[in-house]
């Protein structure tokens, strides 16, 4: 991991890890009332995503790409927002985020004002899934990284 004391994602995993390649990671953020909120941190400090070569960039999209599937696949999701801003953390990253009708702020951002509280048995339900899919999006990932041709 490349070190910056004024980045948080330089300086430590940012969250549950997941995933640990030789250029990106991927955590499980600790985000209240969203389950499945993962984040895929490229490694090396780069502050935008056209700081990355274009073999980094498609090797750094098709993970998003892997994390996304395996959300639908094992979570059938309302919907999957996909979003890399930096704005506080000047670090590229994706935010890769299940989304479900119940979830607190749906359809509104995750970044909104909630609308309403998530119901803890779906919050539950979906917490209880977590240790296979990060499995799948693990085995998934590694599989990508040790033959990207084969993405």
């Amino acid at each position: 991991m490349t070190l910056s004391s004024a980045c948080p994602l330089c300086d430590g995993p940012g969250g549950h890890l997941v995933f640990q390649g030789p250029k990106f990671r991927l955590i499980r953020a600790d985000e209240a009332g969203f389950p499945a909120f993962y984040r895929l941190v490229w490694t090396a400090h780069v502050k935008e995503f056209s700081d990355l070569s274009a073999a980094e960039r498609r090797e750094c999209m098709e993970a998003v790409v892997l994390v996304e599937q395996v959300l639908r696949e094992r979570l059938q999701p309302a919907k999957i927002n996909l979003a890399s801003f930096g704005n506080v953390v000047p670090h590229v990253h994706w935010h890769v985020i299940a989304r479900f009708v119940w979830d607190s702020h749906f359809p509104a951002p995750v970044w909104d004002a909630a609308l309403r509280s998530a119901p803890a048995a779906e919050v539950a339900r979906v917490e209880s899934l977590r240790p296979a899919l990060e499995a799948e999006m693990g085995r998934r990932l590694s599989a990508a990284t040790s033959n990207p041709t084969a993405s």
